[in-house]
This record gives structure tokens, sequence and C-alpha cells, in this order.
């Protein structure tokens, strides 16, 4: 009977010494499941912030593209005004030499034939007067064309900022469906957690219960 009371005694202290393992073990699996959580966190946040700053670098891509742009056009106008100034100053230059040469010839007929010269002058005043209406009329076509063209740019402009905008919209979309799957995941996560840890206080219910019954067996015994 002293003898069956050591070994009873040893069992115990030997039960006692596995629950302590285990308690161990499972401790150490919890502080390395919280490190991994952690972890995971971290790796999380690092990736959130990094998108942040590839967003940031886009921004600031789209806004130098517009400078540029607008840098394009303003040359593009400059050019355009130039060539226009060069242009109209040549027909000032020829229009004046081309009257030069008609005064020279005027002189000459005028000496000759003074009263009928004087017809062909107002002729010819008249003559040049409907041609300067003529290119006025050319010209106010050519600032409406213009203008028509510059307003059809807009329009492009602003379809090109709306098509961006909606590009946008669609990139923050995808975005917030990320991060709800993201969300989603972690739900899961924490319920197989959740699950496993049942299970773990399930199979040490069973296993109390088992040693309940070892127990109840020695005793009677």
């Amino acid at each position: 009977e002293e003898r069956e009371r050591e070994r009873q005694t040893e069992r115990e202290r030997e039960r006692g010494g596995e629950k302590r393992e285990e308690r161990e073990r499972e401790n150490k699996r919890e502080r390395e499941r919280e490190r991994e959580r952690r972890e995971r966190d971290e790796r999380e946040r690092e990736r959130e912030r990094e998108r942040e700053r590839e967003r940031e670098r886009e921004r600031e891509r789209e806004r130098e593209e517009r400078e540029r742009e607008e840098r394009e056009r303003e040359r593009e106008r400059e050019r355009r005004e130039r060539g226009e100034r060069e242009r109209e100053r040549e027909r000032e230059r020829e229009s004046k030499q081309e009257i030069e040469r008609e005064r020279e010839r005027e002189r000459e007929r005028e000496r000759e034939k003074r009263e009928r010269e004087r017809e062909r002058e107002r002729e010819r005043e008249s003559k040049q007067e409907r041609e300067r209406e003529r290119e006025r009329e050319r010209e106010r076509e050519r600032e409406r064309e213009r203008e028509r063209e510059r307003e059809s740019e807009q329009e492009r402009e602003r379809e090109r900022d709306r098509e961006r905008e909606r590009e946008r919209e669609r990139e923050r979309e995808r975005e917030r469906e990320r991060a709800r799957e993201r969300e989603r995941e972690r739900e899961r996560e924490q319920t197989r957690d959740r699950e496993r840890e049942r299970e773990r206080e399930r199979e040490r219910g069973e296993r109390e219960r088992e040693r309940e019954r070892e127990r109840e067996r020695a005793n009677k015994r």
C-alpha cells in the first residue's frame, strides 16, 4: 500500500510536470503568434506608406506634366504670334513697295495724261479699299477659325482632365476594395484563431477529465 501511494504520488508529479510543460509550450506558441501578427501589421503599414508615397509621386508627375504642357502651349502661341507679326510686316513692306512702284508709274503717266490718270487714281483707290476690306474680312475669318480651334483644344483638354479624374477614382475604388479584402482576411484570421483557441480549450478540458477519471480509477484500486 505504501509503495502504491508512492507510485500514485510520482504519477501526480509527472502529470503536474506535463501540465506545466504543456502550458509553457502553449504560452510559447501564443507569443510566437503574437509576434507574427505584429510583424504582419508592420508589413501592412509599410506597404500602405509605400502606396501613399507612390500616390504622391504620381500627383507630382501629373503636376509636372500639366506644367510642361502649359509651357509648350505658351511657346506654340508665341511662335504663331511671331510668325503672324512677321507675315504682317512682310505684307506691309510689299504693299509699300507696290505703292511706291505704282506712284512711280503714275508720275510717268501723269506727265502725259493727267486728267485721265486722276480718274484711274480714283479707281485704284477704290479698288485698294475693296481689297483692304476683303483682307480685313479674311483676317476676321482667320481669327474666328483660331478661336474655334482654341475652344476645341480647351474642350479636349477638359475631357482629358475628366478622364484622368475618372481613372484616379477607379484606382481609389480598387484601393478601397483591397482594404476591405484585407479587413475581411484579418477577420477570418481572428475567427480561425478563436476556433483554434476553443479547440485547445476543449482538448485541455478533455485531458483534465481523463486525468480525473484516472484518479478515480486509482482511488478505486
